[in-house]
């Protein structure tokens, strides 16, 4: 008789502890044990395994998964590892659940960044190729021009890549302010790419992910409500999968 066995990162991923990324840095790491062996990447998790992350155990959900939108404040880091990061963003935010961040947003921007216990629907957001909108607006130093646009619309080489970056909506706000649609989440993007035509960033703050807009202050945060999750599950869709695709996204009843 076949057991049911279930990928050690993916195990993590629906405990709610982190996303399959963070939990197979984790893994590879050895901060993660099965029984209390530290296991090898690609094992698998069996009934009545005891899986412990430095030390804690970590058991099957119980609860109602957790989406929240948070106005994240400059100088803050998305990063779940509270023993090295002083500034983090889950002592900041402090909430009753371990949650996690869905992607980054620079330690000097602001703006919207989404968090769940969710780890299949973290996998979906992120893949750059299901072209997911992130909107921003930004401040430079130097008077924007009409080439400016242009080229940042156009894309810019970035030479690490090796390539340009993909076509965005750029649009003129005034002298020193535009705004800026990504379908990309490369590392400090905008910056580079203002950067190559001489600009310096001064400002940048995330206002959209998607259909979910930024509405609230600095510093706080909301659940979703059922209309955004319900849009933003019909977004995502159609998303490439990195996962069991017998494992769609699913949400129980909500308050």
């Amino acid at each position: 008789m076949s057991e049911n066995l279930t990928r050690l990162n993916k195990y993590l991923s629906e405990a709610g502890y982190c996303s399959r990324r963070a939990a197979d840095r984790l893994i590879d790491a050895g901060r993660v044990t099965i029984n209390d062996v530290v296991p090898e990447m690609g094992t698998k998790v069996a009934s009545g395994d005891v899986v412990k992350v430095d030390g804690e155990i970590i058991g099957e959900r119980k609860q109602d998964f957790v989406y929240l939108a948070f106005n994240k404040p400059v100088g803050i880091v998305c990063t779940t590892d509270t023993r090295v990061e002083k500034d983090n963003i889950i002592d900041f935010i402090n909430y009753p659940k371990r949650i996690f961040p869905i992607g980054r947003l620079d330690k000097p921007s602001e703006g919207l960044i989404l968090l769940t216990d969710d780890g299949d629907i973290v996998n979906k957001i992120l893949r750059a190729s299901n072209n997911h909108e992130k909107e921003y607006i930004v401040t430079v130093d130097t008077p924007i021009s009409q080439t400016f646009i242009n080229r940042m619309s156009g894309g810019i080489y970035l030479e690490d890549l090796g390539k340009k970056t993909k076509k965005c909506a750029v649009k003129k706000i005034d002298k020193f302010t535009f705004s800026i649609t990504l379908t990309q989440g490369l590392n400090r993007q905008i910056r580079r790419m203002c950067e190559y035509l001489n600009y310096e960033v001064q400002t940048l703050k995330r206002i959209r992910i998607m259909n979910i807009e930024l509405d609230m202050p600095v510093g706080k945060y909301r659940e979703l409500t059922n209309k955004e999750f319900e849009t933003l599950t019909k977004l995502i869709s159609e998303s490439k999968k990195t996962f069991d695709p017998t494992q769609g996204v699913s949400r129980k009843s909500r308050r």
